[in-house]
């Protein structure tokens, strides 16, 4: 296995890491609702349209779903990540139709070494996630474990 590119010690308070572009299709989002949250607003356009959604919407799930492939693809592969104790807050600002196309950005918020776990540090992120019109469609805020490049005690 390659070495990570980004370690704890990249991930400063201010730093943005850009998340790449996906298309949202219209056949992944009736596949997704089909098996996870099969609502008639996320399986048929019609519905959709008849909804305060407007259109074929993925689910707030598939949005969150779509957001961790677009955080992997960025940089989470690149890093030093142990994973994460859980999710601080998402919210879904608006609705993913069919056809649009996300981007966005995670920024670094704070950033500690644990006492608990020598050799480890906890980074808190925020996310946010845009629509092609620079709407935000998904905010959200998590902490995710960073090893370190060079732990307390190991020489350098």
């Amino acid at each position: 296995m390659a070495e990570p590119d980004y370690h704890f010690e990249d991930f400063t308070p201010g730093r943005v890491l850009p998340l790449p572009e996906r298309q949202v299709s219209a056949e992944e989002i009736v596949e997704f609702a089909a098996e996870f949250d099969p609502q008639p607003m996320h399986l048929d356009e019609a519905a959709g349209k008849a909804s305060i959604l407007g259109g074929l919407s993925a689910s707030g799930w598939h949005t969150g779903s779509m957001f961790m492939r677009m955080m992997y693809d960025g940089w989470l592969s690149q890093s030093s990540s142990e994973g994460s104790p859980g999710i601080d807050f998402m919210e879904w600002k608006r609705p993913v139709l069919a056809g649009d196309t996300l981007s966005g950005r995670s920024t670094v918020v704070s950033a500690r070494e644990l006492r608990s776990r020598p050799g480890i540090g906890m980074v808190t992120f925020l996310h946010e996630v845009e629509n092609q019109r620079g709407e935000l469609v998904m905010k959200g805020e998590n902490p995710i474990m960073m090893r370190l490049r060079t732990p307390v005690g190991e020489p350098l």
